[in-house]
């Protein structure tokens, strides 16, 4: 088995309900944080860190997402004409090599475990990333990238992990922690969303993962956890008990909840921010805001 992280897997089967109407026609993935799909974050993500090949677990509707990583000759040929050289880069930048990229439908809602044990026979036996479009990372350094380093001297399996207030604790899997050696730690236990009271810590797991196909052997012989869903996190979990390999990483980076509207606006304006072309209008738009608020109070 190669240690080689290359290739990765993209859950996006889910249907989006907390940002209806919208999602009714369109797939969550594309929807745009300032120019950009939110699936051409995790895409661009997963390039940094040296993934070579993409899966993407779909369901019905998604036809559009599939498009966006197509070529589009008529508007390339447009963009030439015009000679629009700097929109031609970033229209070559969604392009994918023919082959790259692999579709395979879940046909049932039946959890994040699910989702990735529908790719069991594109992954082989070999080490793979998840990433969940949906959380939205800023930093430097792409978060996956920094996992895969981190990853290059463990080995096992590899899960990001962020502090969360304790009132929020029992919406994420939860990390026990065996040995906290700073950016890094080793788990003894993790348990998905626990009460308040029950969390063995507040390290909490978010959505990026480097697992071993051991996992989806797990996934094979277990039953439904939390939610009646097969629960990722119980796959993992199983590693612990049976290789004692799996660790936590503390990201550098800022991340956002864009599967939430209120995580999509705030990644918007953080995004818009961080961006010299829209910086200066954005900020004084927020100036105004902020003095019409305070005036009317």
């Amino acid at each position: 088995m190669s240690n080689k992280v290359t290739k990765a897997v993209f859950p996006v089967a889910g249907l989006g309900t907390r940002f209806l109407p919208a999602t009714k026609s369109v797939p969550k993935e594309i929807m745009t944080l300032v120019d950009r799909p939110l699936i051409q974050y995790a895409i661009d993500e997963a390039r940094a860190a040296g993934i070579e090949e993409f899966i993407f677990v779909t369901s019905r509707g998604k036809s559009a997402l599939e498009d966006y990583f197509d070529r589009a000759p008529e508007l390339e040929m447009n963009l030439k004409s015009k000679n629009k050289t700097e929109l031609l880069e970033i229209l070559d930048s969604t392009n994918m090599d023919s082959g790259a990229i692999a579709y395979v439908r879940q046909n049932q809602a039946l959890g994040l475990g699910h989702a990735v044990w529908c790719a069991r026979r594109l992954l082989g036996n070999e080490p793979f990333a998840v990433l969940l479009p949906d959380d939205v990372i800023q930093a430097d350094k792409p978060c996956l990238q920094q996992m895969v380093e981190a990853y290059n001297e463990t080995g096992g399996n590899m899960v990001a992990a962020m502090e969360v207030p304790k009132s929020r604790i029992s919406s994420y899997g939860v990390l026990d922690i065996k040995e906290d050696m700073g950016n890094l730690v080793s788990v003894k236990g993790m348990v998905e969303k626990p009460k308040t009271e029950d969390a063995p810590s507040n390290l909490a797991v978010i959505g990026r993962y480097i697992l071993s196909p051991k996992v989806l052997e797990n996934i094979d012989t277990m039953e439904a956890g939390a939610g009646g869903e097969l629960q990722l996190t119980d796959a993992i979990a199983k590693e612990i008990i049976d290789s004692d390999n799996v660790y936590g990483y503390r990201f550098k980076g800022e991340r956002y909840d864009c599967g939430s509207k209120s995580g999509f606006l705030q990644a918007t304006v953080a995004f818009g921010l961080a961006r010299a072309d829209l910086r200066d209008d954005l900020e004084h738009y927020l100036e105004d805001v902020m003095s019409a608020r305070k005036a009317a109070q």
